[in-house]
């Protein structure tokens, strides 16, 4: 594990927000496995953090509009309580294409930073459990470390109980 520099000519959108909104923030990276499907898990074994401190962003259809889901990978989204914390009926995981479309990242590397189109956030109750938590960077093996509390700030999210713990 290395600590990436953030003004790296490979800055990712992620990254030109954090920088632009002045925010107080670490950018680690790691060499991605191109094998592995687990990225979060990936991550935090690769950081030597907890996996309940490292969360994966994932794009959710909530009664038919897009929202994004912040979620330890310790555990699993919840997709009853998610639509229940939007105040909707259904919500259901987006398909690959439509989140890569929609975010501009590649899955395993979606951040919850600078998509390429805005939509409402919803974090798990447990992110303000750390001092601080991991969310990707925009690519696989580049992670951001942040407080919870500017995660939460600067995504607007909605903080709800939407993770199911293993």
């Amino acid at each position: 594990m290395t600590v990436a520099s953030k003004t790296s000519s490979a800055a990712t959108p992620a990254v030109r927000v954090l920088n632009l909104a002045g925010i107080d923030y670490s950018l680690r990276s790691f060499d991605h496995d191109p094998a592995t499907r687990r990225y979060g898990s990936e991550a935090a074994d690769k950081l030597g953090v907890s996996s309940d401190q490292v969360f994966k962003t994932l794009m959710i259809q909530v009664d038919g509009q897009p929202v994004t889901a912040l979620v330890p990978v310790s555990g699993q989204l919840d997709l009853k309580a998610l639509a229940s914390a939007r105040g909707a009926k259904k919500a259901q995981l987006s398909g690959v294409a439509e989140t890569e479309r929609r975010t501009g990242y590649p899955v395993g590397g979606v951040s919850p930073f600078g998509q390429r189109h805005a939509v409402p956030v919803v974090v798990d109750r447990t992110a303000l459990d750390h001092s601080t938590v991991f969310v990707s960077a925009g690519r696989r093996g580049l992670e951001i470390e942040i407080r919870p509390e500017d995660l939460v700030m600067l995504t607007n999210a909605q903080v709800a109980k939407i993770a199911a713990l293993d």
